[in-house]
């Protein structure tokens, strides 16, 4: 507990100031994280970054990450994302004939769609800063609103398991009070910030988004389970690696954009 405490201090001392200041800064940091996010989902396949196929896998997320604000640049040249995405998807697929099968289409599909899951989520999590940071921020809190409510009331009360065969210790009754607590999170902002929504609209929208926070949280249980891995990296001591830190978070941001909040 003590090492996982001065983990999240030295994490939030680093992370929360570039968060603040926004541009390119958050932009880069972003880059950082969901590359170590799609090394740490290659690794669990044993696939390497550091090769050929990661290389070409990398450069793909790199383009879903390309922030809106800088399409101009790629303006310049003719080129959409989308263009550019199709083009390391064949390169990738391609790149099975060329190693004779040694990297197969099943490892092609699993690094174009680890790719994609990362590269959404956070592309998402750049956009959402350009709206305005009080949406990270709200997006924050009610995320660590539903894992404290999840874990504190279904530590009490909890008996009906939720889902034993990817996450035995969870329960129904903890998730619903994950979501009651998002809901007073969801009510503080509504009342207390500059968000662009009423107090009944956000409330309808954190259920939603608490709901599907906890569904990304079993998707990354699924995906260690499935490898037989218990966490996603090491890269933060006591927590884990990037994807248990984000794994609510990528699928949270994309539906928040959803809804058109801003």
């Amino acid at each position: 507990m003590k090492q996982r405490i001065i983990t999240g201090v030295v994490a939030a001392a680093l992370f929360l100031p570039i968060v603040f200041y926004g541009g390119l800064p958050f932009v880069l940091l972003t880059y950082f994280l969901a590359t170590v996010g799609l090394y740490e989902l290659l690794k669990m396949k044993k696939l390497s970054i550091f090769s050929v196929h990661g290389l070409l896998t990398s450069l793909f997320l790199w383009v879903i990450l390309y922030p809106e604000q800088y399409n101009d640049l790629l303006n310049t040249f003719n080129y959409t994302k989308t263009e550019i995405g199709i083009a390391f998807i064949l390169l990738l697929l391609a790149y099975t004939v060329i190693t004779k099968n040694r990297f197969t289409f099943e490892d092609a599909g699993f690094s174009i769609l680890s790719a994609i899951y990362v590269g959404i989520g956070f592309y998402f999590f750049i956009e959402t800063r350009d709206a305005g940071i009080v949406y990270i921020f709200y997006s924050l809190f009610m995320i660590w609103a539903t894992d404290s409510g999840a874990y504190f009331v279904g530590k009490a009360t909890g008996k009906t398991k939720l889902w034993p065969e990817i996450s035995p210790n969870k329960t129904v009754e903890g998730s619903l009070g994950g979501v009651v607590s998002a809901l007073i999170v969801a009510v503080l902002f509504a009342v207390f910030s500059e968000i662009n929504a009423t107090i009944l609209y956000l409330m309808a929208i954190t259920v939603v988004l608490s709901i599907f926070g906890q569904i990304g949280d079993l998707v990354q249980s699924a995906f260690k389970r499935h490898f037989k891995v218990k966490d996603s990296g090491n890269i933060l001591p006591g927590h884990g690696g990037i994807l248990d830190r984000f794994d609510s978070l990528l699928f949270v941001l994309p539906l928040l954009n959803l809804f058109h909040l801003w």
